[in-house]
């Protein structure tokens, strides 16, 4: 049975007994099964979301030193330093997580390298 039939199985079932429930699921289905549109490889990658809550762990502690940020441009260039950095580690490391050829098949531009970062 694929995601979505389980989905629908479920919800419906649901909907006697807890119709408040089976709405809210009518409504997220198409949210939550968005990964589904994904390629599979990259379905059996988004099992966790580890990588992604140790990025923000990171960009709290290292907003947490500043404390205060004179403005919200500070705030912009600091965040998206991190993520660069963070970036360029997820590009060099042996065992990819997603990779820019994978996700280009996912899209209908056909460049797959990220545009040069402008100082």
């Amino acid at each position: 049975m694929n995601a979505t039939k389980q989905w629908r199985y479920v919800a419906d079932h649901l909907r006697p007994k807890l119709p408040k429930l089976a709405v809210l699921m009518d409504g997220a289905e198409t949210d939550v099964l968005a990964y589904m549109s994904f390629p599979t490889q990259h379905r059996m990658k988004l099992h966790s979301t580890n990588p992604l809550e140790r990025l923000n762990g990171e960009i709290k502690r290292r907003t947490d030193v500043v404390g205060i940020f004179p403005n919200k441009a500070a705030i912009i260039r600091l965040v998206g330093a991190i993520l660069l950095e963070q970036n360029d580690e997820w590009v060099v490391q042996r065992t990819r997580y997603i990779t820019l050829e994978t996700l280009a098949t996912m899209s209908d531009d056909h460049l797959v390298s990220l545009p040069a970062v402008q100082a």
